[in-house]
Parts: C-alpha cells; sequence; structure tokens
C-alpha cells in the first residue's frame, strides 16, 4: 500500500477526482481516501511516482507518507 497526505483535498468531489485520475494511471488500484485526516492509501501495482503524477495532473499536491 502506497500512502498520501493531499492538503488539498478539501471535499467528495476531490475525492472523485483523485479516485478517477489514479484508475486512469492504474485501473486496478484500490483507492481510500479519508477527508478528515486529508490521507489518501492506494493499494495495487502502480509505482508512487506514477499514482503522484497522477494526482499532480488532476491539479492536487500529494506528498508521499512514510510507511
Amino acid at each position: 500500500m502506497t500512502s498520501f497526505i493531499v492538503s488539498d483535498m478539501t471535499c467528495d468531489g476531490c475525492v472523485r477526482a483523485i479516485t478517477n485520475a489514479v484508475k486512469g494511471a492504474a485501473p486496478d488500484a484500490v483507492v481510500r481516501a479519508d477527508l478528515a485526516t486529508k490521507v489518501v492509501e492506494i493499494t495495487g501495482e502502480a509505482s508512487p511516482e506514477v499514482l503522484a503524477e497522477a494526482m499532480r495532473d488532476a491539479g492536487f499536491t500529494p506528498e508521499r507518507r512514510a510507511a
């Protein structure tokens, strides 16, 4: 699992946008987002770099969270 803090994830629309962006880059990914903590957890085969780039392309600023 790869975790990110996405401090500019502020609403359900953001969660949908992030989920869609990640799924676009990694269709088999499982995305779990928690608005309260601003944590996005992603399970799948894609590298953290690919996942972060997909979120950046969608307009967000993910920061990799230590395991």
